[in-house]
């Protein structure tokens, strides 16, 4: 069993070489990537209770492709940030929410986004999307969407769930039917055990 960890450890390295450095990771790290629609989302929330279950501390990215808001008229911290406030830190006695006003222009960086985190409060981070980053990375893919999947063009997906099999004619990663929630769940967790090693 160790010596398969080391391999797949040895695998990850060569598919993701940067990796943890690159980004600031200081916990293990899984990207779930795809194209708008494929259902990374769904396929998280799913995942989050089983792994929570199983002790993890866990930490989720999100990229959003468009304007968002969690703060609204009436609250006194909308109040307060529309007073000029490019900062307001909402704290009670479980929770804490940091509102951050940002240059306008130009997409997340996950290295910035990872430093907001108390990674050593955390035992796995997951990322949805963020595609284009040199990370370890699951594909999310469903063929309804009629776009061709990532893969072949990205070493750092280590895997893909999907509803349709993969190209026969291209060298695949390991394949997850996009049901199967039990098998996604072992490869994560085996995959945290792997990085373990690594980081």
């Amino acid at each position: 069993m160790k010596q398969d960890v080391q391999f797949l450890a040895e695998q990850h390295r060569q598919a993701v070489p940067g990796w943890p450095g690159n980004i600031g990771s200081r916990c293990p790290l899984l990207a779930f990537a795809g194209w708008s629609g494929a259902g990374k989302t769904t396929l998280l929330a799913k995942l989050l209770p089983e792994l929570r279950r199983s002790g993890l501390r866990l930490a989720v990215i999100k990229h959003a492709h468009h304007r968002f808001d969690v703060d609204y008229p009436g609250k006194d911290s909308h109040v307060l940030r529309n007073a000029g406030a490019d900062q307001v830190l909402i704290s009670s006695g479980d929770r804490r929410v940091l509102i951050q006003e940002k240059p306008a222009g130009g997409d997340p960086q996950l290295v910035e986004e990872l430093a907001m985190l108390d990674q050593d409060q955390l035992d796995l981070i997951l990322v949805e999307g963020f595609r284009d980053e040199p990370i370890p990375k699951l594909e999310v893919y469903r063929s309804a969407l009629e776009r061709g999947f990532r893969f072949p063009d990205d070493p750092a997906v280590l895997a893909v769930t999907s509803d349709t099999p993969l190209p026969a004619d291209a060298p695949a990663p390991p394949f997850l039917g996009l049901d199967d929630v039990d098998g996604v769940l072992a490869f994560v967790q085996r995959l945290r055990e792997v990085q373990q090693t690594i980081l």
